[in-house]
């Protein structure tokens, strides 16, 4: 699947328990080719970036790190699979494991809620 998700916005539409990311973190992204990055925040998330690679397919394959409200620092990795909606909006659903804490894994989805301008932006 092809896409571009420069300029996109993206918020948590279902997550597992054991996350911190909820429907009140908004991601940020941008892309140059098959590099993928965002800023997220919101919730219980301080402040987040994460970076991944476009692989054949459209599948992204990302490490992410945040600090929580709680004080604490996390890390994960996350396989997103892409997947458009009828209004053509994207959605991922993706499935993630923490490199720190308990080691859990999970699933979430994230939709498109809109654009952002990338001149002025967080």
């Amino acid at each position: 699947m092809d896409y571009n998700l420069n300029g996109k916005l993206f918020r948590s539409v279902s997550n597992s328990e054991n996350r911190d990311v909820d429907a009140a973190t908004i991601f940020y992204y941008q892309q140059q080719g098959e590099i993928v990055t965002a800023r997220y925040m919101g919730g219980s998330i301080v402040e987040g970036h994460l970076i991944a690679k476009v692989l054949p397919g459209g599948q992204l394959d990302m490490r992410y790190h945040h600090l929580n409200r709680a004080g604490e620092f996390m890390l994960g990795k996350c396989l997103s699979t892409p997947s458009q909606l009828p209004d053509g909006r994207l959605k991922f659903s993706e499935e993630w494991q923490w490199l720190t804490g308990d080691g859990s894994t999970g699933r979430s989805e994230i939709e498109e809620i809109g654009n952002y301008d990338r001149t002025n932006s967080q």
